[in-house]
């Protein structure tokens, strides 16, 4: 198991951004980047010995600076959507940009975790990303110090940990928004691969992707991954909530939410003979299909169109820290924010 660094680009600010890869016995590679902690790619063999980089992304630093797809990246302090931008704390409200309508998206495009300079340190087999957040950045309270380490083991399991402490008490919900296609970045869209995600239920959202506040039964529409199937065997905009996220972008009520790590998602692709299997202590996952990427050039030159890569976000619901029926991401200084996501690969031969 080695880790290998190279130089990956250079931020506006004169600041040198790094590539960390990891390679573990069986050959695979894992490469993140210490600006907003991204996985850049995930190279391993398929069922013919031939190797595939399965997540999308780009080549150099540069692209990732301006990237509103947000390839790989380590999103937060508050990840996914807030209605109106806004939530109250302790009597208090605090304000975040409206970014995305009336509505915030990922707590800020700019200053947000996926686009900051954290500062990595390679160890074994992982590598870790630390970054501190100051009071109000971001209208967000709390100094806090995250850490993000990224692991690869001689299994091809790469496992996500992260940790956070604030000296307020504040919500905090982190995710990985990596775009996964099993058969290799450029190979096209990710319509017939097989997905399996264990939530009997999941958050129906209007339109601008905020969740009603329901909690649906997903038996008999498009939204039941409870027994594999592709991702258009039942893809029709003759389906509300289909219609209303162009595709799938809904989180999902993972089944058996303890707190503890479990197996809550699985992905198959017949040709390449990947599969990849998603483990989290989290209660939801964001289930979405690029729906509206449209990348004229990235990794070697390939141009990315909508639903080249999906992505399986752990994580607290959408708004959760508006919602009284979610499960809130509240954390404090007695109570630090600590949680493990793995995507474990494989192959069938």
């Amino acid at each position: 198991m080695s880790v290998k660094t190279k130089k990956f680009g250079v931020t506006k600010k004169g600041e040198k951004v790094t590539l960390f890869t990891i390679t573990n016995k069986n050959g695979t590679e894992a490469s993140i980047t210490d600006f907003g902690a991204i996985l850049v790619s995930f190279v391993m063999k398929d069922k013919n010995g031939e190797k595939k980089d399965l997540v999308l992304g780009f080549d150099e630093a540069k692209p990732y600076f301006k990237d509103v797809n947000n390839y790989g990246a380590t999103v937060g302090p508050i990840a996914n959507r807030t209605a109106k931008a806004k939530f109250v704390l302790n009597g208090k409200e605090y304000k975040l940009k409206e970014n995305d309508g009336e509505n915030n998206l990922h707590t800020s495009h700019k200053k947000g975790f996926h686009k900051s300079l954290f500062k990595g340190k390679a160890k074994e087999n992982s590598v870790i990303f630390s970054l501190k957040k100051e009071d109000m950045s971001m209208g967000h309270p709390g100094n806090m110090d995250v850490q993000v380490t990224y692991t690869l083991t001689d299994e091809d399991a790469l496992e996500i940990h992260y940790h956070a402490t604030t000296d307020k008490e504040t919500y905090i919900n982190l995710t990985n928004h990596s775009y996964f296609n099993l058969n290799g970045h450029d190979s096209g869209n990710i319509f017939h691969e097989k997905v399996t995600i264990y939530a009997d239920y999941y958050t129906p959202i209007v339109k601008g992707g905020i969740p009603t506040g329901e909690i649906a039964p997903v038996k008999g529409t498009p939204m039941d991954f409870t027994k594999e199937k592709e991702v258009c065997a039942d893809f029709t905009y003759a389906f509300d909530q289909i219609e209303l996220a162009n595709g799938y972008d809904h989180n999902f009520v993972l089944n058996d939410y303890t707190g503890a790590v479990r197996e809550v998602a699985k992905v198959r692709n017949e040709k390449s003979g990947i599969w990849m299997k998603v483990f989290t202590d989290l209660p939801g996952v964001q289930f979405y299909t690029g729906n509206w990427v449209n990348e004229k050039s990235a990794k070697g030159e390939t141009p990315y169109g909508p639903r080249q890569g999906l992505c399986l976000e752990t994580q607290y619901y959408p708004n959760s820290v508006n919602e009284s029926k979610f499960p809130k991401p509240l954390y404090g200084p007695d109570k630090p924010y600590d949680s493990t996501t793995i995507y474990k690969f494989g192959v069938d031969e």
